[in-house]
């Protein structure tokens, strides 16, 4: 059974985000006050404004005090919330329920990793401490698994497969070279993509996202006081947290062609929110595309394709910025970067902009629903989060 949901009843009235990259310039410090006072400074407030804080960092500040010495902010409740990759999302959520509650009136969800200078890659993850028996996967070698599954069940050639893994590389970077702040601003030939050096069987360098500095903001209040700071605010619509059992590491029947958290995530958002044809009804989505193979299964976990179809509607740009349903407009995690715990916020970053029509050249033609999806951990244990946020309520 779902949450009950709080549609309508909070909204953004105020974002901020930096570009992403290997910010050796910038301390964390740094990049969490920039990404504080773009959002302060977008809905006229100061930090005296801001009631509680919620921040979201996976690797880089271990309670509140990460947050309120840099901000100066002058003994206020700040709570440090981590949940691997979906940890700015579960911020995000946190600081709305907060508001909904009426516990508070105004309220900021931050998210903040800064990770280049520590070494980390992502090819080496410390294994979570158990009985012994797991095997310690890197993240790439973790979800290739799942691109010779999809092409083995639904009857691709692995010369098809790696050609539909490519496109959806190179529409994410042709997205990301329009968005001024993504890490990675080209567009990649989709010969270079199918040629690039292999990582995990079937894939390349290019099938794989890259590791970022970053951060990202949002000021939330209750719905009826949004006008006051923002004429155009964006309203929450549904948020959940999907947290596995791990299920699909122990039972046969899981065939890796499936993320069932992200399955059981979307279903409680959108029966929240009232969407009933996601793919009819959501103007946008940002997905966590850590890997293509990701991108490619949850466009069918999302309710976007049918089952088996996704790779088909990816041949026919469905997904690209111009089609049915554009996917990852800013650039993705491929493109735009991955500080994992900045990313949830980011991607509601660009609904923000989108809502707007302040996407520049990426922009989408009269948005009005928007969908975000992290997951953290591995296709077959995972937790996953979606968010749908509105551009009107009702």
């Amino acid at each position: 059974m779902g949450g009950k949901g709080i549609k309508d009843k909070v909204a953004i009235v105020g974002m901020g985000c930096l570009r992403f990259g290997e910010l050796w310039n910038k301390s964390l410090d740094d990049m969490m006050v920039e990404a504080a006072y773009e959002a302060l400074q977008g809905a006229g407030l100061t930090p005296d404004d801001i009631e509680a804080y919620w921040l979201g960092t996976c690797f880089s500040g271990n309670c509140g005090i990460t947050l309120s010495v840099p901000l100066k902010i002058q003994y206020k409740p700040v709570t440090r919330v981590e949940n691997f990759c979906a940890t700015g999302s579960d911020a995000f959520r946190n600081a709305c329920y907060a508001v909904a509650s009426g516990a508070y009136d105004m309220v900021m969800a931050i998210g903040a990793e800064k990770i280049k200078d520590s070494g980390y890659s992502g090819l080496v993850i410390p294994p979570p401490t158990d009985d012994g028996t797991n095997t310690n996967y890197s993240a790439p070698a973790a979800f290739s698994l799942l691109a010779p599954a999809y092409f083995k069940k639904y009857g691709l050639d692995p010369q098809k497969g790696k050609e539909v893994l490519a496109r959806i590389a190179w529409k994410n970077h042709k997205n990301g070279a329009l968005n001024p702040k993504a890490q990675f601003r080209m567009e990649v030939p989709m010969e270079k993509i199918l040629k690039s050096p292999m990582v995990a069987e079937p894939l390349g360098i290019m099938d794989c996202s890259g590791m970022a500095d970053g951060a990202a903001a949002a000021i939330i209040v209750r719905a009826e006081d949004a006008h006051k700071y923002n004429k155009n605010p964006m309203y929450v619509k549904g948020l959940s947290i999907a947290c596995g059992s791990g299920h699909g590491a122990l039972h046969q029947d899981y065939d890796f062609t499936s993320v069932l958290e992200t399955v059981h995530a979307a279903r409680d958002a959108y029966s929240q929110a009232g969407v009933t044809d996601p793919r009819k009804q959501i103007s946008l989505a940002e997905v966590h595309d850590c890997f293509t193979p990701t991108e490619l299964v949850l466009y069918e976990d999302l309710g976007f394709s049918q089952r088996g179809k996704g790779w088909e509607d990816v041949t026919n740009g469905v997904f690209d910025l111009d089609g049915e349903l554009p996917v990852n407009p800013d650039g993705g995690l491929k493109s735009f970067g991955h500080p994992i715990g900045a990313s949830g916020l980011r991607m509601l970053y660009e609904c923000w902009l989108q809502f707007r029509g302040e996407a520049g050249p990426r922009q989408i033609k009269n948005p009005t629903l928007g969908l975000t999806h992290n997951m953290g951990g591995f296709p077959w244990e995972c937790v996953a989060s979606v968010c749908i946020v509105g551009r009107e309520p009702g």
